[in-house]
C-alpha cells in the first residue's frame, strides 16, 4: 500500500462507526462497580479487613485460585470501598498494591523495598545501598507515617520465586520492631501449591486466614460476558449463541472469565476489521483459535527451564505414546534430559508441582488415576490443539538448545 493509499485506509477508518461503544470494559485494567458472583468471597475478606479502619492490624490473607477467577478484581473492589469510607470518615489508612510479576518492582528484595519506601512518597536510588540501609529507611518512613499499611502483593509466587520467602518472614517481622505503625500482607496466587514450598515459619505468618477462589460454572461467566457487552458494545452486534458459547468455551477451560473476556473483545476485533457488523459463530471460533494459539507459544517461552524441560519431556512421550503419560515416566526422561542437558535435576516432587502449573496454565491436562496396588498416579495429557504440537516441539527445541 502507497504512502497515499495508507492515509486514505486511516481516514476511512475515522469515518467508519466502530461497533464498540466503549472497548475499555473488556480490557484487563477496567474495574467494574461491582464484582458479579463473588459475594461469599467479598464479605469474607471485607470481614478480615474492616479492623484496619479502627487502626487495628487485620490478619495477614492469603487468597488463592486459579488465574481468571476474580481474585485481583476483588481486592481493588475491596480497598476501594476501604480508601472511600476512610476518606469520608478522615481515617488514615494506607493501602498499597503491588504486582510482582512487573520487572524492576519486586525482581530482588532491594527493589520490593525500595519501591514501597516511594509509595510513601520519598526518593531512593533504585540500586546502590546496601539492603540493610534500605530497609531502615523503610522502618523509620513506616513508624514515622502512624499508619496500618494493608500491602496486597499480587501473584506473590512470582516474588518469592525471584527473591526468596525470607522476603516475607522479613516484612512480617517488622511488626515486633514498630510501635506507632503495623503492616498487614494479602498475598494472592494463581499457584494451588504455592504454600507449601514455603518454610514453615513464612506459611504460618503469611497464611493466617486463606481464601481459595473456585472456578466460575458457564451460567455464572454468561451473566458476566452480559454485564459487560451491554456497556461495551453498540446495541444489536452480539449475534445470537455468541455469549453463551463464550461462556462454554471458558468454562471448559478452567472457569477463567478473563480469558472469555479477552474471547469477546477479540470476536469484536476481527468482526470490525472485516467491517461487519454483528459478531457471529465463526468470528468468535477465529478468535478462540488466534488466542490459543498466541497464549500457549507466549506462556511456554516465558516458562523457567525446569519447567520448559519438564514439559519436553512431556511432549516426547505422548509423541512416542500418542496420547498420554505418567509422572513416573516423565521423571524418568526428564532426569536424562539434565543430563544432556547440564541441569541439576529437581526431586520428583518438585517437578509433580511443576506439572500442577502446568495443569493450572491449560498447557497439559492432568488426572489423577488408581494403578491398583502400584498406587496412585497422575495422568497427564496435551492441554493445547494437537495441530501445534510440532511447533511447541521446535520452540522447546530452541529454547533447551537441543535443535
Amino acid at each position: 500500500m502507497s504512502g497515499k493509499g495508507l492515509n486514505n485506509f486511516f481516514k476511512e477508518y475515522l469515518n467508519e462507526k466502530s461497533i464498540f461503544l466503549n472497548k475499555r470494559v473488556l480490557q484487563a485494567s477496567y474495574n467494574p462497580e461491582n464484582v458479579l458472583h463473588r459475594e461469599k468471597e467479598v464479605n469474607l475478606i471485607a470481614n478480615i479487613l474492616a479492623p484496619i479502619l479502627k487502626k487495628e492490624k487485620p490478619s495477614n490473607v492469603f487468597i488463592y485460585g486459579k488465574t481468571g477467577t476474580g481474585k485481583t478484581l476483588t481486592m481493588k473492589y475491596i480497598s476501594d470501598h476501604i480508601n472511600d469510607v476512610a476518606d469520608e470518615k478522615k481515617i488514615q489508612v494506607k493501602i498499597i498494591y503491588l504486582n510482582c510479576k512487573l520487572k524492576r518492582v519486586a525482581d530482588t528484595e532491594y527493589r520490593l523495598i525500595a519501591q514501597l519506601v516511594r509509595e510513601f512518597g520519598k526518593d531512593i536510588p533504585p540500586t546502590g545501598l546496601p539492603t540493610d540501609e534500605v530497609y531502615n529507611i523503610f522502618f523509620k518512613t513506616i513508624e514515622d507515617s502512624e499508619v496500618i499499611l494493608l500491602l496486597i502483593l499480587d501473584e506473590i509466587d512470582q516474588l518469592v520465586n525471584k527473591a526468596g520467602d525470607e522476603i516475607i518472614y522479613n516484612l512480617t517481622r517488622i511488626n515486633t520492631e514498630l510501635d506507632k505503625s503495623q503492616i498487614s500482607l494479602v498475598g494472592i496466587s494463581n499457584s494451588l501449591v504455592f504454600t507449601d514450598n514455603l518454610d514453615p515459619r513464612v506459611r504460618s505468618s503469611l497464611s493466617e486466614e486463606e481464601v481459595l477462589f473456585p472456578p466460575y460454572n458457564a451460567l455464572q461467566i454468561q451473566d458476566i460476558l452480559k454485564k459487560r457487552a451491554s456497556i461495551a458494545f453498540n446495541s444489536g452486534v452480539i449475534g445470537p449463541g455468541v455469549i453463551e458459547k463464550c461462556a462454554a468455551y471458558a468454562a471448559r477451560e478452567h472457569g477463567d472469565a478473563r480469558r472469555a473476556i479477552e474471547l469477546l473483545r477479540v470476536a469484536g476485533e476481527l468482526t470490525e476489521r472485516k467491517k461487519k457488523k454483528k459478531i457471529r459463530l465463526q468470528e468468535l471460533d477465529r478468535a478462540q483459535e488466534k488466542i490459543e494459539k498466541d497464549r500457549v507459544i507466549d506462556t511456554i517461552q516465558t516458562q523457567p527451564k525446569q519447567s520448559q524441560t519438564a514439559l519436553y519431556c512431556i511432549t516426547s512421550l505422548i509423541n512416542e505414546m500418542k496420547n498420554k503419560t505418567y509422572t513416573g515416566e516423565i521423571y524418568e526422561k526428564y532426569k536424562t534430559l539434565c543430563i544432556n542437558l547440564n541441569l541439576r535435576p529437581l526431586t520428583q516432587r518438585r517437578i509433580s508441582d511443576i506439572i500442577a502449573e502446568l495443569d493450572m496454565l491449560g498447557i497439559v491436562n492432568t488426572n489423577v488415576v488408581s494403578r491398583g496396588r502400584y498406587g496412585r498416579t497422575k495422568e497427564i495429557t496435551i492441554g493445547y490443539p494437537l495441530s501445534m504440537t510440532t511447533k511447541i516441539r521446535k520452540i522447546l527445541e530452541s529454547e533447551l538448545g537441543l535443535s
